[in-house]
């Protein structure tokens, strides 16, 4: 019982760190955005292409992790639902509270009708972590994660 308690205290480190990891490449492919194409493209298409480079970029960051330090498919969905509850934690009260932007003004970046699609990316953060476990356990000795 130790020793699996301290297997997923490391986890729970280890993949909190990453999630660290996550809001700084946010926080860098926002002010990308920003700086490098938003006046070029316009805000909306920004948006967009914001949000397809974040999720690639997260991707390739979430399938090195589960690739060093692996993961059970209940370790997967708990790591998922763990990230999107912080990324949501984070995004409203620094976006709120430090940056100071309205709830309206962060909730538009969800307006689907808009064509906002920044929930992709909350989608993206809890299946991706259990969508690269699933992937990496197929075809290892016939091995399948609980």
């Amino acid at each position: 019982m130790g020793k699996d308690n301290s297997k997923q205290q490391k986890t729970t480190l280890i993949y909190g760190l990453l999630w660290l990891g996550l809001a700084v490449l946010g926080n860098i492919n926002g002010i990308a955005r920003q700086y490098l194409y938003a006046d070029v493209l316009g805000d909306l298409h920004a948006h967009q292409l914001s949000t397809l480079t974040l999720i690639v970029m997260s991707g390739i960051m979430i399938w090195f992790s589960t690739k060093k330090w692996p993961l059970s498919r209940v370790e997967a969905k708990a790591v998922g639902i763990s990230w999107f509850l912080m990324t949501v934690a984070f995004e409203f009260l620094f976006g709120h509270f430090v940056v100071g932007h309205s709830w309206a003004r962060l909730l538009y970046d969800y307006n689907i009708r808009a064509g906002r699609v920044w929930g992709l990316v909350l989608l993206w953060v809890i299946v991706a972590p259990t969508v690269f476990t699933m992937i990496k356990n197929r075809g290892h000795d016939g091995k399948k994660a609980a």
